[in-house]
């Protein structure tokens, strides 16, 4: 993995937009992470054009489904050799597993906590009794007995994550820098609290990609970190 722990976030509609970004700051930043809706829009044929830029691809695609066809959906990934996928921790410790057993070699498979886009209140409307705190800390707990490399978390948690995971791989997205707005994220911090908290890849899309300047706002990033 690259020393670098950015990973731009490329959720874009076009695909030669994606990959002239990417070339824009590829010096900058230590890996590509792509989502549901780069993978529905440009599917294996997207990551494969990507791959080819040189950089490490993470494949956030949060399967949850039963075990079986969430082992099967990670299978038919090999070939595209993602670095790290993810799955949703929810979904149990069996389709874990499962999940796991049927990753590539080299993938580390992260379990999704509680999304950065969920409070208190969001929380309790879909029948969680507990906060965001609690119930992260309760799935990495999970994520850990189940075999996984580590967990998707907000800045709020991976430090109390941490604790309880000394050599966990934690991810973490809703970053937004000092002066950034906030957008959809509600439990956000800086790129360089989280790094300081313990993330491993701190996943960055807005602040660099809607940046007047992209490399500028890239390359400031990495200074801080």
């Amino acid at each position: 993995m690259n020393h670098n722990p950015v990973f731009l976030a490329l959720d874009m509609p076009r695909l030669d937009a994606a990959e002239a970004l990417v070339r824009k700051v590829s010096g900058h930043i230590g890996g590509i992470k792509l989502g549901l809706e780069f993978f529905c829009a440009h599917g294996h044929h997207g990551v494969h054009e990507l791959h080819k830029l040189g950089l490490p691809i993470f494949l956030d695609l949060k399967l949850h489904d039963i075990p079986n066809t969430v082992a099967a959906a990670m299978q038919a990934i090999h070939v595209l050799e993602p670095s790290i996928v993810t799955v949703h921790a929810a979904g149990g410790r069996a389709m874990m597993e499962d999940a796991k057993a049927a990753a590539g070699e080299n993938c580390k498979v992260v379990g999704v906590t509680v999304l950065t886009s969920l409070d208190d209140d969001d929380l309790t409307a879909i029948g969680v009794k507990s906060d965001p705190n609690e119930q992260a800390l309760r799935l990495a707990e999970l994520a850990h007995s189940a075999g996984l490399d580590g967990i998707v978390c907000s800045g709020h948690e991976v430090g109390a994550v941490h604790k309880q995971w000394k050599d966990g791989f934690f991810v973490v997205p809703g970053l937004r820098l000092d002066d950034g707005k906030q957008g959809d994220q509600k439990r956000i911090v800086t790129p360089r609290q989280a790094r300081d908290a313990g993330a491993s890849v701190l996943v960055i899309g807005r602040p660099i990609s809607r940046a007047e300047d992209p490399m500028a706002a890239a390359k400031a990033i990495e200074a801080t970190l």
